[in-house]
């Protein structure tokens, strides 16, 4: 599994000119489930991303969590974090599981997340065509694969 996280003063995703999610400080996530992936990875990565100490406390260093902040998230479904580039300019899709794997893990992953921050968080819709929007704080921009857990 691998997440890429943005640190935002707002986020939404808008799905046919409708917003589907909206926040103001916390966490953009997007999610690319590889085949392999499973609930392990799932209860990892929850836990690492709620407590990540990447907003700033009083003094100005990052030294405070998502959940320390009360911050709020999007998590967002994207396949193509697992593309591989290594042949050719046509990235291949392989690594990224189908949806009758990725899903159940998806929602997984956001009742998870929900469990660990104490509230909802807002969500894209898997499989549709979104529009993310993003204002990067910092910026701050962080990827995790769970296969590596460095």
């Amino acid at each position: 599994m691998k997440v890429v996280i943005q640190r935002v003063s707002e986020a939404s995703v808008t799905i046919d000119d409708n917003v589907l999610s909206k926040i103001s400080n916390g966490l953009l996530i997007l999610i690319g489930i590889e085949v392999e992936d499973n609930k392990g990875d799932v209860e990892w990565l929850t836990r690492k991303i709620v407590n990540l100490r990447i907003f700033n406390d009083e003094n100005g260093i990052m030294n405070n969590s998502l959940l320390a902040n009360k911050g709020d998230a999007i998590i967002v479904s994207q396949f193509t974090l697992q593309a591989s580039t290594k042949k050719g300019n046509r990235p291949s899709y392989i690594k990224a599981a189908k949806p009758e794997t990725a899903i159940p893990l998806y929602r997984e992953f956001i009742m998870q997340f929900e469990m660990q921050l104490g509230k909802k968080v807002g969500t894209g819709k898997f499989g549709a065509d979104m529009e993310v929007s993003l204002v990067n704080d910092g910026p701050v921009t962080i990827i995790i694969d769970s296969k590596k857990r460095d």
